[in-house]
């Protein structure tokens, strides 16, 4: 068994398409009207008839998943979806104890997105920070080896 992604319910495939292509700048693997793939998940208008569900059964807004993506330059992309009028956060740039930082939004069908830093871009800006790689590695709660082994393809 192969795990393939997860698949969104969506009521307007080509509004999140337009969101998930325009604003997250996902590229569609394949696109067959009610269903577009992309790497990773997958939007599907029409689930609840295609699981043979009734259409309510499908909820808005249940904050139980989220779709994960990861960036080098986090206030790069908070910048350009500032400037994205009807977009609708969950909210704006957060640090977690680990040093990692992110932002939510929703996409048009209410699911949340999470854009958040790539480990790396953390673990580096710790180090050009000064921080010693056991300090660093207390921060983000990695192991001490696997923050070594960062160290050296950063040349630190």
């Amino acid at each position: 068994m192969k795990y393939q992604g997860c698949l969104l319910a969506v009521r307007d495939i080509f509004a999140s398409k337009n969101f998930y292509e325009k604003v997250l700048h996902q590229n569609a693997v394949m696109d067959i009207g009610l269903h577009v793939t992309f790497e990773g998940f997958s939007l599907q208008q029409g689930y609840a008839e295609l699981i043979g569900g009734a259409v309510e059964s499908v909820k808005e807004q249940s904050h139980n998943f989220q779709v994960y993506f990861e960036v080098e330059d986090l206030d790069k992309v908070y910048v350009e979806m500032k400037s994205i009028s009807d977009l609708q956060w969950v909210h704006e740039i957060k640090e977690y104890p680990w040093g990692q930082r992110d932002i939510r939004v929703y996409d048009p069908d209410k699911h949340i997105v999470e854009i958040a830093e790539d480990m790396n871009t953390v673990i580096k800006r710790f180090f050009n920070q000064g921080m010693s790689a056991e300090e660093v590695a207390k921060r983000t709660m990695f192991p001490l080896e696997v923050v070594k082994q960062y160290a050296s393809c950063f040349d630190i």
